[in-house]
C-alpha cells in the first residue's frame, strides 16, 4: 500500500488541502484575462435554442431521502443566482463565479456529494444536477466548453435516464468548475427554475443559430472485467444544418468506460455482454 496523500491523512489535512486549492483558483483567475459573464436580465431573449427538464427527487438505494429534499433547497438557491444571466460574445460563464460559495453560512443544506467514487453528504450537495443541466443545454448549441470534469464512475442505475450516459459534469467549490465561452456573434441567456418536481432549463439567444444538434448514445452495454463490471458506450453529437436538415458532421464526444459502483444485481442481465 502506497503512502497517503496529505489530504488523506485526516479531516484537518483534507480541509487544508481544499482551502489551498480554493486560493490557487482565485490566484489563477486573477492572472487570466478572461471576461466572466455577470449581467442578469429579466427580459428573455427571443429565440429558444434548447430546453430541458430533469426530475429532482429520485429514490436511490441506501440514500436518505432527506438528502434529496435538501438538494431541492440547494438547487433553488443556485437558480436564483443563475436565472437570467446573459453571456455576451467573448464572455465566459463560470458556474462557481455565478453561484458563489455554497456553504452553511449561505443557507445551503447537506445534500448528496460524490467524492472518489463514494457517496457522502456535504453542504451544497446536489448542485451537480444544476451543472449537468447547464452542460446539456450547452452541448445542444455552438457554445464552447472550456472546463469540464467528467464523472468517471457509474454511481447509480439508469433509472428514468433521459440523456446519454456520461454527459454530466462534476463541480466542487471553487476549483472544480464548469465553464463555457460564447464564441458566437450574439448573446445567449440561461434560464433555470424549479417547478412541478423538476429542474427546468432553457438556453436562449437573440436569433436562431444556423445549425441544430442531436446527441446519441451507441453501443451501450455492461461488461465484466475481472471481478468488476463496467458501463460501456460511445456518445456522438450530430450537427445538422437547420435550413436543409442535412447532417453536416458527427463528432464523438465521449467514450465511456465507467466502473459500476452500485449493486451488480441491479444491472439488467440483457445488457451484459461478454465480448
Amino acid at each position: 500500500m502506497g503512502r497517503k496523500l496529505f489530504c488523506e491523512i485526516s479531516p484537518t489535512t483534507y480541509r487544508i488541502s481544499v482551502r489551498k486549492e480554493i486560493i490557487l483558483r482565485y490566484l489563477r483567475d486573477g492572472f487570466r484575462r478572461e471576461k466572466i459573464a455577470a449581467v442578469h436580465e429579466a427580459e428573455e431573449l427571443p429565440n429558444m435554442v434548447k430546453s430541458h427538464s430533469s426530475i429532482l427527487l429520485r429514490k436511490l438505494a441506501g440514500v436518505d431521502m432527506q438528502l434529496q429534499e435538501n438538494k431541492v433547497t440547494n438547487i433553488r438557491f443556485a437558480c436564483e443566482r443563475i436565472n437570467g444571466i446573459v453571456i455576451r460574445p467573448g464572455e465566459t460563464f463560470s458556474f462557481w463565479r455565478t453561484v458563489g460559495p455554497a456553504g452553511k453560512k449561505q443557507g445551503y443544506k447537506e445534500g448528496l456529494v460524490i467524492s472518489s467514487g463514494r457517496l457522502l453528504k456535504g453542504y451544497g450537495g446536489g448542485l451537480c444536477q444544476m451543472a449537468n443541466m447547464v452542460h446539456w443545454l450547452v452541448l445542444n448549441s455552438p457554445l464552447t466548453v472550456t472546463e469540464l470534469h467528467h464523472h468517471t464512475d457509474a454511481i447509480f442505475p439508469d433509472d428514468r435516464r433521459r440523456v446519454p450516459f456520461g454527459t454530466g459534469t462534476s463541480v466542487f467549490y471553487n476549483y472544480i468548475d464548469y465553464r463555457f465561452k460564447n464564441n458566437t456573434d450574439q448573446s445567449v441567456q440561461l434560464l433555470v427554475w424549479v417547478a412541478d418536481g423538476a429542474l427546468n432549463g432553457e438556453l436562449r439567444s437573440e436569433r436562431a443559430f444556423p445549425c441544430r444538434y442531436r446527441l446519441v448514445e451507441e453501443n451501450s452495454h455492461f461488461r465484466k472485467e475481472g471481478d468488476k463490471y463496467f458501463r460501456i458506450s460511445q456518445v456522438y453529437r450530430i450537427v445538422i444544418d437547420r435550413e436543409s436538415g442535412r447532417e453536416l458532421r458527427r463528432e464523438q464526444i465521449l467514450d465511456n468506460h465507467s466502473e459500476v459502483l452500485y449493486d451488480y444485481s441491479l444491472i439488467p442481465k440483457e445488457q451484459i455482454r461478454d465480448d
